[in-house]
């Protein structure tokens, strides 16, 4: 069989197979502590901790997760805050403990929370103060759910050691205020008890973490990672990063999502590096930060890059350290990516990932990218693109699904053999992750994205699965039917509307802003539909299912009709 078209274009000097450790992920980090103790490890708004720091922090905050939680080897333990230097504190203790790490985004609500606590059957939750209000009407001392029993809060101005001039967000600088009893510990204190934790016992084929995904079903599936698929995905992006010696990354990406886990933490640690931690994106106080600590390296979503490009003053700082820049998520515009050359010398590196494959299964090449394309396949990783209905590899250059093989795959969805067992096809002797995009290939074996089999809204790189909040804006009393499409917007990319019909005894009494400000409270801000439009009724098939591809394709119609305008 001949080589693989893209293998011309591998990068120089890399292997095409990684060597991975066989280890947990744990690991990376005592090896850091060990070799460069006294090297920063996060920086956040100016008050930096050591590896030192962060290790002894991890092991006592371990240690009380064992001994007063009772978490042993594959208990679950959810995590829900912000980028923070508890968040990694968190994230690694659990692990420490020989945990399984539940990640969930910051912006859900208690109705959200609901099914990832039922599903995952957490003991405890590890989360920041501020939002600790969503959670407790959940904890089993609250009479919520039986399972979740411990909750472990931390006010995010507790990692604020030192003074800065930079702009903080009001809900950082927030004093600790939580009355903590019974079930409910402070961060600090867990960690101020010094409890040893036991020997550590998880290996590469231990669970490590399971990040959320969702699809036409509008309820989230747990993708189960094991310390090996991380443990590729987090070393892989490293090598491919090149030098990464004394390497500082810009930490904005949210780190629940796999992308900024893997490239913003996990990746980070494993090459003794520094991470400059942003909770929430601000322009300003990027660019400050990024010439203050002289950033080399920066995951991010499009978005950003265009907001930072047009920031008013952007001449007064000096972005010269910056030697990567790179994401995915949506496609970088070709006019912003020369900017971005013009201005810094360097190319956009693009790259594609899912949650099912703990992020880049492919990514362009760092001397040869192409733009606004998902790259070539990562280390070890066979690709193939085949008709989605035959399941037979089509020709290049002609569209079709993307399936994936690699040690990044996961294992299966948590606890649903049903949806496992389609998610996977046997070809060629092995076993295919099926990724639901639909892709083409290239002369030179680069995967360029065409559309998606999913029902999915990218929402500046947020996704965002439509079953799922029409399933919330059923719970309105006005609402009869529901069907969410996605909008054309010229900052986010695709924004989320909502084709509502409403009550006969509503109509006319509920606007759209009703609406609005109601899903608002109910779901997380980037689900929130920005337009409502009322109907009569929606169209539906001859079984009675509402035709959301006709709606999705009215919307585009009309979308291209007033840009032709």
């Amino acid at each position: 069989m001949s080589e693989p078209l893209h293998y011309r274009f591998w990068p120089k000097g890399l292997p095409r197979n990684l060597d991975a450790p066989k280890t947990s992920l744990y690991y990376n980090l005592e090896v850091a502590a060990t070799r460069h103790p006294d090297r920063n490890a996060t920086v956040f708004y100016d008050s930096v901790m050591t590896y030192r720091e962060l290790r002894a922090k991890v092991d006592a905050l371990a240690g009380w997760l064992q001994t007063r939680c009772g978490i042993t080897r594959g208990d679950r333990v959810m995590l829900y805050m912000q980028n923070s230097p508890q968040f990694i504190i968190a994230y690694y203790a659990i692990l420490r403990a020989d945990g399984f790490v539940v990640p969930v985004n910051p912006m859900l609500k208690t109705e959200e929370l609901r099914h990832y606590v039922q599903d995952s059957a957490a003991k405890v939750v590890i989360c920041a103060e501020d939002i600790y209000p969503n959670i407790a009407p959940l904890m089993a001392e609250n009479g919520g759910l039986p399972s979740l029993k411990f909750a472990i809060v931390a006010a995010y101005s507790e990692a604020l050691t030192h003074p800065t001039d930079l702009a903080i967000p009001d809900f950082i600088k927030a004093a600790s205020s939580i009355r903590t009893a019974g079930a409910v510990t402070r961060m600090t204190e867990a960690i101020a008890a010094a409890i040893a934790p036991g020997p550590h016992l998880s290996g590469p084929d231990d669970f490590c973490v399971m990040p959320y995904t969702s699809g036409t079903t509008g309820k989230p599936k747990g993708c189960v990672h094991t310390h090996r698929s991380v443990m590729h995905t987090a070393v892989g992006t490293v090598a491919w990063s090149g030098n990464m010696i004394r390497a500082v990354a810009l930490g904005v990406v949210p780190l629940f999502h796999v992308t900024g886990m893997q490239a913003c933490m996990n990746g980070v640690i494993y090459a003794c590096a520094t991470v400059v931690l942003l909770p929430r994106w601000d322009r300003a106080v990027a660019a400050a930060m990024i010439e203050r600590y002289k950033v080399t390296v920066w995951t991010n979503v499009p978005t950003m890059v265009v907001d930072l490009l047009s920031l008013p003053d952007l001449s007064r700082y000096d972005l010269s350290s910056m030697r990567r820049v790179s994401g995915g998520g949506a496609a970088m515009p070709e006019a912003v990516a020369q900017k971005m050359r013009d201005m810094w010398g360097i190319d956009f590196i693009e790259g594609y990932g899912l949650s099912e494959t703990i992020a880049p299964s492919h990514s362009n090449p760092p001397d040869r990218p192409k733009k606004q394309c998902l790259g070539i396949p990562f280390f070890d990783t066979e690709c193939y693109i085949v008709n989605p209905e035959t399941l037979e590899e089509v020709p290049q250059g002609e569209s079709g699904e993307i399936i994936t093989h690699g040690p990044e795959v996961f294992q299966g969805y948590w606890q649903d053999a049903e949806k496992t067992r389609d998610a996977f096809i046997e070809f060629r002797g092995k076993r295919f992750f099926r990724t639901g995009d639909l892709a083409r290939i290239d002369e030179d074996g680069y995967y360029f994205m065409v559309d998606r089999l999913k029902r999915m809204i990218n929402a500046s790189g947020y996704k965002v699965w439509p079953a799922e909040v029409e399933l919330m804006l059923y719970r309105h009393p006005a609402i009869q039917e529901a069907c969410v499409i996605g909008a054309k917007d010229n900052y986010r990319g695709e924004t989320v509307k909502a084709v509502v019909v409403l009550r006969p005894e509503f109509k006319g009494k509920v606007a759209a802003d009703d609406i609005i400000n109601w899903a608002r409270d109910q779901m997380a801000a980037y689900k929130v539909p920005r337009f409502i439009e009322f109907s009569d009724a929606l169209p539906k098939s001859g079984t009675g299912k509402i035709m959301w591809r006709l709606l999705q394709e009215q919307e585009e119609a009309r979308s291209k009709s007033e840009k032709a305008a």
